[in-house]
């Protein structure tokens, strides 16, 4: 699991808004010096995702409570996959398509990978409907930052 902390900026019946920002990729990355991710968040752009509470109260977190998040590596394996691999590969199957149809226009070309652009789009957000109350790709809330946690005497 990939862990991080962040803000509470907001309480829903089913879930909390976290605010975070990315920073603790970058302290365990070997490529610090040549990666993009490092120098689109130099100035500690921050993000808000949402966090489903996972059987806890909502009544137990207030704004501004400093939480510690996690997310399965395969949610973001899988999720980069979804958001960059399949809209490519039908890009290149509408220009492809398009192509084999039309002969000599490359017109039909342009059209059909803007097809498969959008049939992408609507792909990436018929997925993220299906996955959006799933546990288990979704954030997990682990706690408050700081809190000890009670162990049950022996």
């Amino acid at each position: 699991m990939l862990t991080e902390t962040g803000t509470v900026v907001a309480i829903d019946d089913d879930g909390l808004w976290v605010q975070t920002i990315r920073q603790s990729t970058c302290s365990r990355c070997s490529a610090r010096q040549g990666c993009g991710h490092r120098l689109l968040n130099r100035n500690g752009r921050k993000h808000q995702l949402r966090v489903l509470l996972d059987g806890q109260a909502a009544s137990d977190y207030r704004l501004d409570d400093e939480v510690r998040i996690a997310i399965p590596e395969q949610v973001v394996v899988v999720g980069s996959f979804v958001v960059y691999i399949v809209p490519l590969l039908l890009i290149l199957l509408g220009a492809a398509l398009g192509s084999q149809l039309s002969g000599s226009g490359d017109w039909v070309a342009v059209v059909g990978a803007l097809a498969g652009f959008w049939l992408g789009i609507v792909l990436l957000r018929r997925h993220g409907r299906i996955h959006r109350h799933d546990l288990a790709s979704q954030p997990r809330l682990l706690g408050r930052v700081g809190a000890v946690e009670s162990t049950p005497p022996d």
